[in-house]
């Protein structure tokens, strides 16, 4: 996200309407656009699921345990940069709380005009942070796991083909670039047919 706010769509969530009011003249002068301002986080998924804004904006006395289940749905389920201005003071379990459920930044002494790009922006940039980190963990995992599925597969082949490691590789490769898949799903596939099979049900491909 640029630091130009030029068509940054946010929700809103204030639970009185007259702060809700001011907030929204106050992001709307920052040159955000408010796509959407509720009174609850109660259905904010699928709110934020039709509205697809880039920012959700809470602005209440404190979170709690409604709203904390909401955002930590969000997070799971449509995940966003989220930025709870709290006007009550919040101890620090309630913030651990909040930044556990998916908030990128809690402010505890409320919404002020001046200061709502400069924490945006860095909620932002936490959150996109995050969101790599996650990626790349999960790129990590899902690696480590096709990589246990590819040699669990290449010792079936060996076993059952009784041919070398490299023999079994090759077939394992030779069969996933026939049928234009990965070599991890290939593996997957053999793996269902050979494991406690003894044999049968072995793809035809792997008899060649």
């Amino acid at each position: 996200m640029s630091a130009d706010q030029s068509g940054v769509r946010v929700m809103l969530v204030d639970n009185e309407p007259e702060r809700a009011a001011m907030v929204c003249e106050a992001l709307t002068s920052e040159g955000y656009e408010v796509v959407g301002q509720r009174s609850s986080t109660r259905g904010l998924v699928a709110a934020v699921a039709q509205e697809e804004p880039d920012v959700v904006i809470i602005d209440m006395d404190s979170p709690d345990r409604d709203t904390l289940e909401s955002m930590s749905a969000l997070n799971e389920h449509a995940p966003r940069p989220v930025v709870f201005f709290a006007s009550d003071d919040s101890d620090s379990h309630t913030i651990q709380q909040a930044v556990n459920a998916g908030v990128s930044a809690y402010i505890v002494d409320g919404l002020e005009q001046h200061r709502v790009k400069p924490i945006v922006d860095v909620a932002v940039a936490r959150f996109e942070a995050f969101q790599s980190l996650r990626h790349q963990l999960e790129e990590t995992r899902t690696a480590l796991e096709d990589r246990k599925d590819i040699e669990r597969a290449k010792g079936l082949v060996m076993k059952q083909k009784k041919c070398s490691e490299d023999e079994a590789f090759h077939s394992m490769r030779k069969l996933a670039m026939d049928r234009n898949q990965k070599l991890s799903e290939v593996a997957r596939q053999l793996i269902e047919a050979l494991d406690g099979g003894e044999g049968e049900g072995t793809p035809e491909a792997m008899d060649d």
